[in-house]
Order: structure tokens, then C-alpha cells, then sequence
């Protein structure tokens, strides 16, 4: 055997001692070996294929390596096609100012409106015993609805009993015995009203029965000037005439106001009442007082008309923000929810209750007293 083949490198495909010759084509390995070898399952080419080399979660860094070099010398999927940059979107038109919308169902307040002013008319007209009853029904409402909020919001007690039935005797006075029944009845709702409240621990007995005459004051005193309206010849004239100036009062403000309204009347109060509205309450009235006084009520002249428009106007707007100073010191929007598209009771009478006094004193100034 030749030394110099010892420690000399083998031949490509010789396995065999060098002194064998070159060993015959065929596979590079043994036969025995070939039957214990398993072929290799086909690994898919997943999403992870081509990752890096050194990939702790990969078993054969080889194959990621062939499989991420396949997938990048092959087509692009439908993700990794390049894109077109998007096309930039006009620029928006901008919105048309939206329009103003009232703050109340129109169709429930005007249909409740008609209904009330039927019941009103027919009473009136008819028998005027019933409206005095209409007039009762409504303080005796307005007084629970004014008691109520006051005790939900302010923990103030006015005793409700002698309020109902001293404010609807008030009313019945004032039509019978005239402005000293009226009188004669409030002091004797004040005295029942203390006097009902001493049946209660005395912590709050001041504020209770201080809110208490406040609201006999209120709400069934100054109604009682409708009822002594009623008592002239021409009654239900002259209080369909303080109803439709205290309406038109209302609408011409609202109008006015909503489609012209820019300058605030009392923003800390009620944020909704312009200037402008109130030009509007002062214009529709006096133009409806001078209508009514010269047609409606006997003896009268347009320009009384016109200053009872004027006044009425003026009433009418202080006792609407009156009502909305308790209001927002009681913090709520409404006193009620009796009339839908209105509120309660007390949020229609906000109006007319000021301003009864105001056309009943004007009313006998101008034509007497009936």
C-alpha cells in the first residue's frame, strides 16, 4: 500500500480504501442506509415561510431560508401588490344652516290649545256659574302642581289642603261679593294655612307657611279678577277679551321672536325671549285690543284698545318671566306635564294670571265697572 494515499483526501464519490479503484456511479450512499431513510414530508408554504434564518420557533432554518427566498422571487399575493395611492375626496360642501325648530310639539300644543278654548268659549257663554267652576278647577291644579315642585326640589312643605279649598273660595267670592269678597277670603287662606301647619314639627314652619301664602297670593287671588270680570253685563265680552289679547300677546312674541329674534331680553332668566318678541307681543296686541275694544265690548273705543294692548304686552311678558324665575330656581322646564305640547297648568296661566288685575282695573277705568 502506498504511504503517500494515507492522510490524502478522498477522491469525490470514493468511500472505499484507495488501493480499491474508483467506485462505481450510483448514489452516494449505502443501500442499508437508503432503506432506513424516510422522505421528507412537503412542508406547505405557509404565511411565516422566508422568515429569518435564526428563528427560534422555525425547526429547519434551511428550508425558511429556500421557502422565504421562493415567496420573494415569486409573484406578489393580492396584499403585497403595490397599490395606487388613493384618490384625495373632495372637499365637503358645507351644510345649509339648519332652520329653527321650536322647542315644543306644535301639532299637541295647538290641538290641546283648541280644545281648552272650546271648553272656555262654551262655559262662558253659556252659563257663567260653570266657567267660575272652570276658573276653581283650574287654580285648585295649578296650586297642587306649584305645592308639588316646591317640595320635589325645594323640601318646602305648603300645606295643599287649605290652599284648595281656600283658593277655590276665593274664587266664588270674588264672583259673588266682588273685590271685598276676594280680599275677605285671602286673609282667611292665609290664617288657615298657619294654622294647618302647626300640626307639624316646627323645623321649616317659616318658609312653609311663607311659600304657602305666596301661593295663595299667586295663583287663586289674582284669578279671582276673572271671576270679577264676569260680574259686569258684558262679562263674557270683556273676558274673551283679556283671554285673546293675553293669546295674541303670546303668538306675536313667539313669532316675532323665533324668525326675527337676535338680541337676548333676559338671558339669566329665559334665554328664549328676545327684544325683537317683545316688539312683536306689543304690536300684535295693541292691534288686537284696538280690534276688540271698538267692536267687542260695549262703549269702547280703538284707542283704549290701544293702551289695554300696550299694557296687556307688558303684563303678560313680566308674568312669563316671572314664572320662569321660579322655574330656574326650582330647576326644572316645566311646572307639570298635564297638557301635552304646553306643560302644566301653571305654565298656561303664567301670562294671564298678571294680567287679569291689569285688564279688570283698565276694563272700569274705560267703560265701568258693568
Amino acid at each position: 500500500m502506498n504511504d503517500s494515499s494515507w492522510g490524502a483526501p478522498p477522491r469525490a464519490g470514493y468511500w472505499g480504501p484507495p488501493d480499491q479503484g474508483p467506485a462505481p456511479a450510483g448514489p452516494a450512499y449505502d443501500e442499508h442506509d437508503a432503506q432506513q431513510t424516510r422522505p421528507m414530508p412537503i412542508v406547505p408554504d405557509f404565511p411565516d415561510a422566508g422568515r429569518d434564518a435564526d428563528d427560534p420557533d422555525d425547526g429547519d432554518d434551511r428550508n425558511d431560508r429556500d421557502r422565504g427566498a421562493a415567496r420573494l422571487s415569486g409573484p406578489l399575493s393580492r396584499d403585497e401588490m403595490p397599490q395606487e395611492p388613493m384618490p384625495t375626496p373632495p372637499p365637503a360642501a358645507p351644510e345649509p344652516p339648519q332652520k329653527k325648530r321650536a322647542g315644543r310639539d306644535l301639532r299637541a300644543a295647538i290641538g290641546v290649545g283648541v280644545g281648552l278654548g272650546a271648553v272656555i268659549v262654551a262655559s262662558l257663554f253659556i252659563v257663567k256659574a260653570v266657567f267660575v267652576g272652570v276658573i276653581a278647577v283650574a287654580v285648585v291644579v295649578g296650586l297642587w302642581e306649584l305645592t308639588s315642585r316646591l317640595e320635589e326640589r325645594k323640601q318646602i312643605k305648603a300645606p295643599l289642603v287649605p290652599l284648595a279649598v281656600g283658593g277655590a273660595a276665593m274664587v266664588v267670592a270674588g264672583y259673588v261679593r266682588g273685590a271685598e269678597g276676594a280680599w275677605v277670603a285671602m286673609a282667611l287662606t292665609a290664617l288657615a294655612v298657619l294654622v294647618w301647619r302647626m300640626t307639624e314639627p316646627p323645623e321649616g314652619y317659616l318658609k312653609d307657611v311663607t311659600a304657602g301664602v305666596f301661593a295663595a297670593f299667586y295663583v287663586p287671588f289674582l284669578a279671582t279678577f276673572v271671576a270679577m270680570m264676569l260680574t259686569a253685563d258684558d262679562g263674557p265680552q270683556r273676558v274673551l277679551t283679556f283671554l285673546v289679547l293675553t293669546v295674541v300677546s303670546d303668538t306675536g312674541a313667539y313669532a316675532v321672536g323665533w324668525r326675527f329674534g337676535k338680541h337676548k331680553l333676559a338671558p339669566r332668566i329665559s334665554p328664549g325671549k328676545t327684544r325683537e318678541g317683545l316688539l312683536g307681543a306689543v304690536a300684535f296686541a295693541m292691534a288686537a285690543g284696538a280690534l276688540l275694544m271698538e267692536f267687542v265690548i260695549d262703549n269702547g273705543t280703538w284707542w283704549q284698545g290701544l293702551l289695554l294692548g300696550f299694557a296687556v304686552a307688558a303684563s303678560a311678558t313680566l308674568g312669563d318671566l316671572g314664572e320662569s324665575m321660579i322655574k330656574r330656581d326650582l330647576g326644572i322646564k316645566d311646572m307639570g306635564t298635564l297638557l301635552p305640547g304646553h306643560g302644566g297648568i301653571m305654565d298656561r296661566l303664567d301670562s294671564l294670571l298678571p294680567t287679569a288685575p291689569v285688564v279688570w282695573l283698565l276694563m272700569v277705568i274705560f267703560v265701568g265697572g258693568g
